[in-house]
């Protein structure tokens, strides 16, 4: 039986260019990675559980801040390399994310050292145009950005350049 993840693609427009907010895992195997490493904010649920209503909260605790009020568009599910089946939901809002921080997991590090350590499931979070996101995202939730740019909800506005964090 596949795990199941749900996730939101908060995303914002600034001068006819879509942004959207993406996080980088934290913890030592994520460390030294950028480009291929970052995701949307997500996180498992189980069989049963309303998608929606787990994309909500993961995201609370992956970046520390509640979800936008903005209008939610359904990006379907995508199977993911791994097997898991990602649930991803668009929600327009301009989050001021000064303040974000990420709820933290044990790992054992270095392996089979036997010390535990504390690592935040998220080490940083950023705005990127599309454009530079499709560089950044892991390879499996490339397709997400797609199916946002895809919606008649945000027709006429581009991916912008593949510049830095804004």
């Amino acid at each position: 039986m596949p795990k199941f993840s749900a996730g939101l693609l908060l995303y914002r427009t600034r001068a006819g260019v879509v942004d959207v907010l993406i996080a980088h895992p934290g913890g030592p195997f994520w460390a030294g990675k950028d480009d291929g490493a970052w995701s949307i904010p997500k996180g498992e649920y189980t069989d049963g559980e309303d998608p929606w209503e787990a994309a909500r909260r993961e995201f609370s605790e992956e970046i520390g801040l509640r979800v936008p009020d903005g209008p939610r568009i359904d990006l379907g599910p995508l199977k993911q390399p791994s097997g898991k089946l990602v649930t991803a939901f668009g929600v327009r809002g301009d989050l001021d994310i000064t303040d974000a921080r990420s709820n933290t997991f044990e790992l054992e590090w270095p392996k089979g050292s036997g010390r535990l350590r504390e690592y935040p499931e998220v080490d940083r979070v950023g705005w990127f145009p599309v454009a530079q996101a499709r560089t950044k995202l892991l390879t499996g939730q490339r397709e997400f950005l797609d199916r946002l740019m895809a919606h008649p909800a945000l027709a006429g506005l581009t991916e912008g350049p593949e510049l830095g964090p804004r």
